[in-house]
């Protein structure tokens, strides 16, 4: 009897200890976040920031569950097939597992804006920014459908914002210099 106790006893303490231990997980992955942004903004080259944003995307990925990560990976895998219809399945999958994750908000835009659906890309781009204004991926997105439907000021505004982020963002500084053109009425 004293024994099914002491079972029954450490279940209970493993049962509360795990979502402190998650809360514990995500706290530390958000420290991290948080300096690695920091470190972004103080890149001193192309290279580094390359270096750094790739840190940041893993962080962002080990957000998801191990379900959400798989559809993740298939939907990109979709996209990258042009298949657009059934990346957007998957997206929205991933979303009805963890309707606050902001990676997945910004892969259906990416989605959406290659299924031509601009509006819904563009929804997408505010919902993911809303659960995470740095998500310079979100805005990448943003720029290239303002781009894609000549919104030069637009796509330049959005970029403007990428690089406040991420100030060396490898080929940043030549797209900037390009939009800049497109918005003055040069040809590039």
């Amino acid at each position: 009897m004293r024994r099914g106790f002491l079972a029954l006893t450490f279940l209970a303490a493993a049962v509360l200890a795990a979502p402190a231990q998650a809360e514990t997980r995500a706290q530390a992955r958000q420290a991290q976040l948080d300096h690695l942004f920091k470190a972004l903004r103080a890149a001193p080259d192309e290279d580094t920031a390359g270096m750094i944003e790739g840190r940041i995307r893993k962080l962002w990925a080990e957000q998801a569950s191990p379900a959400a990560a798989l559809l993740m990976a298939r939907g990109n895998r979709d996209l990258h097939n042009d298949a657009a219809g059934e990346a957007i399945d998957d997206f929205s999958a991933v979303l009805d597992l963890e309707p606050d994750y902001s990676q997945a908000y910004a892969n259906r835009a990416v989605a959406r804006a290659a299924a031509g659906d601009f509006a819904g890309a563009v929804g997408d781009i505010q919902a993911a920014l809303t659960r995470d204004p740095r998500n310079f991926a979100a805005l990448q997105a943003l720029s290239r459908i303002a781009e894609e439907q000549g919104n030069w000021q637009g796509a330049l505004d959005a970029w403007q914002k990428v690089l406040d982020i991420d100030p060396r963002m490898p080929g940043g500084a030549d797209r900037l210099q390009m939009l800049i053109r497109k918005v003055e009425g040069e040809s590039t």
